[in-house]
């Protein structure tokens, strides 16, 4: 079975966030960038079912430039077969999409898994484009995947409650926790990830589709203000006039 995992190259979650001078990009100077947790559980839920069925192939697709490579190395080192990456900075979620989209489709996967969002822009859309682009299943997000010949039964969280779903070969999922242990590379597969091939291609198809006017920041934090417990009156009155919550 050929697993095809998608992979985010995202801020550190401890990264202080700024803006380049016209507000229009990221500033990446000083930032450490890492594998979208959310990713990796996709990742590790693919390794773990190559090694249940004691065959099959685990490849990892990221969208970025040639700045992504160490952490597409990582996630060899983690356990992925082969990657590639497609040679282009994510523009939007459409065109990250799409470039996945036609991996898929001239690489004949029969799973396509990925993080149920990226951390930076938490935009829960890509794994829904990429079932419509291919015109196959699509299960988000997943919290439990199990793997039975070509079906799969999948766990997914849904308002108040579960819901368990059966889907044949190929199909999208998203993923999130409690799906595996993400695991982390130990010293032979830093070692091997060395030699595992990577596979730079150039994008195909339709630019994005959308652009950024501007970021910015929220707002700064207000000081806080203690209202004595007898003041109850002055409460109201800073809830209603300031806060303006009632």
């Amino acid at each position: 079975m050929k697993f095809l995992v998608c992979i985010s190259n995202v801020p550190d979650t401890t990264t202080k966030i700024t803006f380049t001078p016209d507000n229009k990009e990221f500033n990446k100077a000083g930032v450490q960038f890492v594998i979208n947790p959310w990713d990796e559980y996709a990742l590790t839920r693919a390794i773990e079912l190559k090694e249940a069925q004691g065959g099959g192939t685990v490849t990892v697709l990221n969208v970025g430039e040639a700045d992504t490579e160490p952490n597409i190395r990582k996630a060899l080192a983690i356990g992925a077969d082969d990657a590639i990456r497609v040679n282009a900075f994510p523009k939007d979620a459409f065109f990250v999409a799409q470039q996945i989209a036609n991996i898929a489709k001239d690489g004949g996967y029969d799973v396509i898994l990925m993080g149920k969002e990226s951390i930076d822009y938490n935009g829960f859309q890509v794994h829904g484009m990429v079932g419509e682009l291919l015109g196959i299943p699509t299960v988000a997000p997943a919290m439990k995947l199990d793997m039975s010949g070509n079906t799969a039964t999948l766990e997914r969280e849904i308002e108040g409650g579960k819901e368990i779903v059966e889907v044949n070969t190929p199909f999208v999922a998203s993923c999130q926790q409690p799906m595996c242990e993400p695991r982390i590379p130990n010293m032979r597969g830093i070692m091997t990830a060395r030699t595992k091939p990577l596979k730079v291609v150039e994008p195909t198809g339709e630019g994005a589709r959308t652009e950024v006017s501007a970021y910015a920041l929220p707002p700064a934090k207000q000081g806080v203000k203690l209202i004595p417990a007898e003041s109850a009156g002055e409460l109201i009155k800073l809830l209603r006039n300031e806060a303006k919550v009632i």
